[in-house]
């Protein structure tokens, strides 16, 4: 006994780096007129971020060029992974009017030119599937097949452009109550260029209001399918989008689910009022779930 308290106590301490150092960075989505008051914070970690000025048709429409430029210039010294939300307003990737199809066709493909003009790797887009459809797809013979190939009929024109230029479009969760046919779909591609992405406030409204599993859950049902993340809190009734902390999304569960993944999704915050991007950061640290 003496000698195993001798070792004892000659037993060096072992020396650990501060947790904060070994926490996932958070990143942003903004539009360049907050990037400009956010440039700082945004560079000095390299952080994520997710440019919202490319998103109505009225923009995509026009000559979108002086937005690039603008945003080249915001983000000299930026080495960080860059992305845009693309065009979702009115669009659905499975739409069965082959004249309206081709126009969403269309869209997706001006998303990948501003993703090429700015370098951008990743493009937001939105899941088909909608609280109808869960409740429906059994209840017509092939339905579920029509919605993939309505998909495929919609994106595969788009989906060589985007694995020449080394862009990724993640599919968004909106109103999916089933964690898995979104990520189903995008296997179906069996293409880089397709991956999955999470909205936890979408997710949580799914839970809240419709009987979806929890937000971490959908997380492990997607994987290392998961590229992105847009982190908003919510109180589960409707797509707030409010600052971390102001609502009711369990937190500690969802960092836990996303720290085993090899896939490092961009964790994206995606808040309506963008005075709250730094004080959901601070909160998250706190936590020390990220920083």
């Amino acid at each position: 006994m003496r000698n195993s308290q001798v070792g004892l106590g000659r037993r060096t301490p072992k020396v650990t780096e501060p947790r904060m150092t070994s926490l996932p960075v958070l990143g942003a989505a903004m539009p360049l007129d907050v990037l400009e008051t956010h440039r700082d914070w945004v560079i000095a970690d390299q952080r994520d971020l997710e440019l919202q000025d490319f998103i109505t048709a009225d923009v995509l429409n026009s000559d979108w060029m002086p937005r690039v430029d603008c945003a080249r210039r915001l983000l000299d010294g930026y080495t960080g992974r860059l992305g845009i939300h693309g065009p979702f307003w009115g669009l659905t990737l499975a739409n069965p009017d082959p004249e309206l199809r081709a126009l969403v066709t269309r869209r997706m493909e001006q998303g990948l030119a501003v993703c090429e003009a700015l370098g951008a790797t990743q493009m937001v887009i939105h899941s088909p599937y909608s609280t109808w459809m869960h409740n429906n797809l059994d209840n017509f013979s092939n339905a579920r097949q029509d919605v993939v190939e309505l998909v495929h009929a919609t994106l595969d024109p788009v989906i060589a452009r985007a694995e020449g230029a080394n862009v990724t479009m993640v599919l968004e969760n909106i109103e999916d109550k089933d964690p898995d046919t979104r990520c189903d779909l995008a296997r179906s591609f069996d293409s880089p260029a397709i991956k999955v992405s999470i909205d936890t406030g979408h997710a949580h409204y799914a839970h809240g209001s419709t009987g979806a599993p929890p937000v971490d859950y959908y997380v492990h049902r997607a994987g290392d399918l998961l590229e992105h993340i847009h982190l908003q809190d919510a109180d589960g009734y409707a797509d707030r989008h409010w600052a971390i902390g102001k609502g009711t999304v369990n937190w500690p569960a969802v960092f836990a689910a996303l720290a085993p993944l090899k896939s490092k999704p961009r964790l994206i915050m995606e808040l309506r009022d963008k005075t709250g991007i730094l004080p959901s950061a601070e909160y998250l640290a706190n936590l020390e779930l990220a920083r």
